[in-house]
């Protein structure tokens, strides 16, 4: 008798449904990271707190001929290791003000690309960028389109020749007016080989979370879209400002606001190639909106000092649902 009220007690529970948590079987398969060039983030309780598994660190272009430049990328990549979060690794200019930059020539970013991936490699970076932000001001690359290509294919032969399995993102652009044109002219440079190989594009859609519009970052992806359908995009730098000049005065409750935005877009994306989002930055700069229109650009989520700032709250909240 026992035995049968056993077997009917067993029949009946394996017909009740599985239910599994909310958050377990709807998070996205979209990872999200988060970057800063301090590596005081990792110590950090409230990023320790998020288990970010990855973020982003640019260093300057001539970074092998700069000892203290390569010694804060050495800190903070040795930081990122021991705290296990993978780092992908970007090119930027010597000079961040608008056209200041001085123009590296072909054959020495192709030895530099060299020499960074031998050495960053050695730290355990597996994911490079062959130039931050091409068709930025502060970037010397914004009127030389084919210094931005032939960045991307020496930086994907360096990379290739040590690592046939790590990512390159071999073109980064803004979302900013004439991005179209840049990538136009970007593509019409590369045979069909160079196309293949270019499979995953940085997007820094800061104007589009900002200004409640998806505009700038739909024109990025369509348009890489008609060279090349199976582009994958990462959100290489991306976030909510509580303040940049003019345009943004101070504002913590706004800054909490447009991070849902960061989110949002990146998931209204995701059929369309978006695989990744780095939000930038982790520490603050601004501590009040007493900078007026003097403000510079801050999206940090907690202060300058580590305490939290209403956004951090938000980006806890908003994570939850997606992959690291």
């Amino acid at each position: 008798m026992r035995s049968k009220i056993f077997i009917s007690l067993l029949a009946g529970l394996l017909l009740v449904p599985v239910l599994l948590p909310a958050s377990a079987s709807a998070r996205s398969s979209i990872r999200v990271g988060l970057a800063d060039q301090s590596p005081r983030m990792f110590e950090s309780p409230h990023f320790q707190q998020l288990n970010i598994k990855r973020t982003r660190y640019f260093v300057r272009s001539n970074v092998m001929q700069n000892a203290a430049e390569r010694a804060r990328a050495r800190a903070f990549m040795i930081a990122a290791r021991n705290a296990k979060v993978q780092v992908l690794l970007h090119i930027s200019t010597t000079d961040l003000r608008s056209k200041r930059g001085s123009v590296v020539s072909t054959t020495a970013y192709r030895s530099n690309a060299n020499r960074i991936v031998t050495y960053f490699r050695n730290l355990g970076v597996r994911e490079f960028g062959a130039w931050n932000e091409v068709n930025h001001s502060t970037q010397q690359t914004w009127n030389r389109v084919g210094h931005a290509v032939s960045y991307y294919k020496s930086m994907y032969q360096a990379v290739k020749r040590r690592c046939r399995t790590c990512p390159v993102v071999g073109l980064d652009i803004l979302d900013q007016a004439g991005a179209d044109r840049y990538i136009r002219s970007f593509y019409s440079r590369l045979n069909s080989t160079w196309r293949n190989r270019l499979t995953i594009v940085g997007i820094h859609n800061y104007s589009d979370v900002n200004r409640n519009r998806t505009t700038g970052t739909a024109r990025i992806i369509n348009t890489v879209r008609r060279y090349k359908r199976n582009t994958k995009f990462w959100f290489t730098e991306t976030g909510a400002l509580a303040s940049f000049g003019s345009s943004f005065r101070y504002n913590e409750a706004r800054q909490a606001s447009r991070m849902n935005n960061m989110f949002t877009y990146a998931s209204r994306f995701r059929t369309r190639g978006v695989q990744r989002v780095y939000s930038y930055n982790f520490f603050g700069i601004e501590t009040s909106n007493a900078c007026g229109a003097r403000c510079r650009f801050d999206a940090g989520l907690v202060n300058a000092d580590g305490t939290p700032r209403p956004v951090l709250e938000t980006f806890k909240r908003r994570i939850a649902s997606y992959s690291r």
